[in-house]
């Protein structure tokens, strides 16, 4: 899971960010209500989104440093 990041284009990570922002929140509000059957989901799922944040972060670098 680590690595399947690295093989999208800028749009496709962008929409994956929006994604995992949204299973994010989600996350957290049934953290607040109780419902959550893996605790550590909540860790895998901000390290993702910083995954991707770096990505997006280096591609546009790149974009730009074409442009």
């Amino acid at each position: 899971m680590k690595n399947s990041f690295k093989e999208l284009k800028l749009e496709e990570l962008l929409a994956k960010r929006e994604d995992l922002k949204k299973k994010y929140f989600d996350l957290r509000f049934q953290m607040v209500v109780g419902h959550v059957e893996n605790p550590v989901q909540k860790r895998n799922l901000r390290r993702q989104i910083a995954r991707l944040e770096t990505l997006i972060l280096q591609a546009q670098r790149a974009a730009g440093g074409k442009a």
